[in-house]
């Protein structure tokens, strides 16, 4: 059943916000509810305030997704224009698009039955479509859950309830989504795996709530769910972690177990269904709110999140899966701190990370949610890349040949020539 009372944000996003902080479908995704009273924070309703905008609002708690070289972004919270600690969910009937080649924004209203507005979902492309799972509203989260399918061609919505457990992390496999722990309340019925009621969480009539790590399939032809049954040491029930995929591995780094940010690393074999812990010599932090993008067949790249000592960390690592280690990565975004924000890996060898919050979302200060496009290049530019760059720098110079280019050249080039990006890096 639903709450009456909304909960504090910040409590989704830390403790379920925290809790559920990082999560994802092996993509896995994302609250800390003792750190604010109901009197602290106001959830107000996304119709309270108008968003005319030429480019997303800041915001922490979203998702986005990569179908080809277009990232959709969907759904979070920022700060409400009120002064005081309000927070705003973002408008349910807005995607926005970013063009990976082009470096432009655009928004898309969306038809159907949405049902509310939410922060900490899920959310993964599969086949041109977008799915979203779970997440948290004004009057909490639920025990039933709704998956939403977004048809990005022909601009529809169109969604379906299903019972399921909530706040958890997501990642794409064919025809089927994983998804891994996450913070809420007990699933209903017999699940597989471990559930560990949060003590802080019993208040008035409300049921309490917990962390779990059960993994759950969801069938993307069938629309069914199932649970697999594991062999091998499982990691700890958790929220706030991330997670990639690698192959056939799911792969699941640190997250939120009580008053600890975790730094282990395990990964599942999708074709036998057993864990496996990873231990390098050495790697980041414990942290959670991070983000964990996979960036080749044989690495995963990292960035950011929050630690046990509530710090906002602006520290990347690349993970080698062949050679089982961590390598810190250099970079020129290290003033940039983020957690609770989202990475996408283009086709280009670039990470584009969106939005977050740079501050301590837990404390009493406002928060500081970001509307800026971090871009990482993690892998070398293709040539294409290099003459398209060469091309746009010196457009004066050769502006006059631009006409015996191929067309799909010549009509990005005129896109990128047609505004310039003010989110980019």
């Amino acid at each position: 059943m639903e709450e009456d009372i909304p909960d504090p944000l910040p409590v989704e996003e830390d403790e379920e916000l925290e809790r559920d902080e990082e999560e994802g479908e092996f993509d896995w995704v994302v609250d800390e509810a003792d750190e604010l009273d109901d009197e602290d924070v106001v959830v107000l309703d996304t119709e309270a305030e108008s968003f005319e905008l030429e480019q997303p609002a800041e915001r922490s708690g979203h998702i986005a997704a990569v179908d080809g070289h277009y990232m959709y972004v969907w759904g979070g919270y920022k700060n409400s224009q009120t002064t005081g600690f309000f927070d705003l969910y973002l408008p349910r009937n807005e995607i926005w698009i970013y063009n990976m080649e082009t470096e432009r924004w655009k928004k898309q209203m969306t038809a159907g039955n949405l049902h509310t507005s939410m922060s900490g979902s899920c959310g993964v492309c599969v086949d041109g479509v977008l799915y979203l799972f779970g997440g948290h509203h004004a009057r909490g989260n639920t025990d039933r859950v709704r998956i939403y399918r977004v048809c990005m061609y022909v601009d529809s919505v169109m969604s379906c309830r299903i019972l399921a457990p909530t706040k958890v992390v997501s990642s794409p496999s064919l025809s089927r989504n994983l998804f891994f722990g996450g913070y809420g309340y007990m699933a209903q019925g017999a699940h597989r795996g471990t559930f560990e009621y949060d003590e802080t969480s019993f208040m008035g009539d409300n049921p309490g709530r917990g962390w779990n790590n059960h993994i759950h399939i969801l069938d993307l032809e069938k629309s069914t769910w199932s649970q697999p049954v594991t062999k091998g040491n499982a990691p700890s029930p958790r929220a706030a972690h991330a997670c990639a995929k690698v192959g056939n591995r799911g792969y699941v780094f640190g997250g939120r177990y009580r008053d600890y940010r975790l730094n282990d690393m395990y990964y599942i074999d999708m074709d036998s269904w057993e864990w496996h812990e990873i231990v390098p010599q050495q790697g980041p932090v414990g942290r959670s709110w991070h983000s964990l993008t996979p960036v080749s067949p044989d690495h995963i790249f990292l960035f950011g999140g929050f630690t046990t000592s509530r710090e906002t960390l602006s520290d990347a690592w690349l993970y080698c899966v062949s050679k089982n280690e961590w390598q810190q990565f250099k970079h020129n975004h290290t003033e940039s701190p983020r957690l609770w924000h989202t990475a996408c890996s283009g086709p280009g060898g670039e990470v584009f990370v969106f939005g977050g919050c740079a501050n301590n979302l837990l404390s009493h200060q406002r928060a500081a949610h970001s509307k800026e496009l971090l871009v990482f290049t993690v892998q070398p530019k293709s040539l294409v890349r290099f003459c398209m760059e060469a091309a746009l720098q010196h457009r004066e110079l050769l502006s006059g040949s631009w006409d015996c280019l191929p067309k799909h050249l010549l009509h990005t080039l005129r896109q990128r020539m047609g505004g310039i990006n003010a989110l980019g890096s």
